[in-house]
């Protein structure tokens, strides 16, 4: 009786875990991420649904023959615990005791015996790196939502830089602000800021700017500045080179431009002249593959409604035409409702694979 209500909460447990990877996969998700989310392998999952929900492995019946019994597991933990061993890992327990004779077992065994007493636990003072899950944040209008960075540019001389100052409306992902200068710091960059919010009309408290953790963005002066507009500073995780997507994208398309200088600029003037044009080309001419291929300019006043309009139109008719040439619906030219920073759509999956495995336990 006891073995027959176990399988029935084992295939409860396994109808729910495909329950929730069916409803990742419909909103949009890899089946792939979703198992990986709730800590189970793709392939069983797919053995799930092929042979049912339950499962048809026996198992093996008969202990290990080389299994450990249970006093030598308590010898080699004594070992493991004692002065001269008690501070150092297996990876050098083993070859110590190999110098004075000994083998005892694996260093993997070690580990195994040790993770079942609960003995793994850092030793150290320097806890382990954690990091915090970033703030989600979203722009549905242009000015809600700004990103800003810092990039070098290449000089005649070897080692000497200069640096391009940048700032990205994420909506639109039209540049509002640029400049040149020969060194980075945060008074330049408050200036920038302060130019970009009056041209583009911003009041207080209605734009977030977003950035990472260098010294130019987190200098008093900007932050005060900023606080004086009324702008919501935000800030990257510490240590993760990713947090900042947006404007790194807009790097690596001005550096691989094909007319980007190889060779650097002669001099400041020089660079200030080609940021200016590659500003220009990129607002006004560029079509941007995550905007529908659109240009930014356009997204920014909202003409990209109607160009995209136009061009779901042309399909339609085209389909209408020639329909034994399609064989689904037209492409899908609506514009994106809103752009987000940092999100992380596995996060409500592994809420979800927490809760599976308090309602087993």
């Amino acid at each position: 009786m006891g073995g027959e209500r176990g399988r029935l909460t084992d295939t409860t447990h396994r109808h729910d875990i495909l329950a929730l990877v069916d409803e990742a996969v419909a909103a949009g998700c890899r089946q792939a991420q979703a198992c990986a989310a709730l800590a189970v392998s793709l392939r069983t999952v797919q053995r799930w649904r092929r042979e049912g929900l339950h499962d048809q492995r026996r198992g093996t019946r008969a202990a290990p023959a080389n299994q450990l019994g249970a006093r030598e597991r308590e010898r080699i933990l004594r070992v493991l615990n004692t002065a001269q061993f008690r501070d150092k890992s297996p990876n050098q327990v083993v070859p110590m005791l190999a110098e004075r004779g000994e083998y005892l077992v694996s260093e993997s065994t070690m580990y195994r015996i040790l993770k079942q007493h609960n003995q793994l636990a850092h030793r150290q003072r320097s806890a382990p790196a954690t990091r915090r899950e970033p703030v989600l944040r979203a722009a549905s209008a242009p000015g809600q939502l700004w990103s800003w960075d810092i990039s070098y540019l290449c000089s005649p001389v070897r080692g000497l830089y200069y640096y391009l100052y940048l700032v990205l409306d994420l909506y639109s992902r039209k540049i509002v602000g640029f400049a040149v200068h020969d060194r980075e710091c945060s008074e330049l960059a408050a200036q920038l800021v302060t130019e970009a919010c009056h041209l583009e009309g911003i009041s207080p408290d209605e734009l977030t700017l977003h950035a990472d953790n260098g010294a130019p963005m987190k200098g008093a002066t900007l932050l005060a500045r900023l606080q004086s507009l009324g702008v919501i500073p935000s800030f990257s995780r510490p240590s993760v080179s990713d947090d900042n997507p947006f404007s790194e994208a807009l790097f690596r398309t001005q550096k691989y431009c094909p007319h980007y200088p190889r060779d650097g600029f002669a001099a400041l003037g020089a660079s200030r002249a080609w940021v200016e044009q590659f500003v220009t080309w990129y607002n006004t001419d560029h079509r941007h593959s995550a905007l529908k291929f659109v240009t930014p300019g356009q997204r920014h006043r909202g003409d990209d409604h109607a160009l995209l309009a136009r061009r779901h139109d042309t399909y339609q008719a085209a389909r209408d035409r020639h329909p034994e040439r399609w064989s689904g619906n037209t492409r899908d030219w609506n514009p994106p409702a809103s752009v987000k920073l940092n999100t992380f759509p596995s996060r409500s999956l592994q809420i979800s694979a927490q809760a599976l495995e308090q309602q087993a336990a």
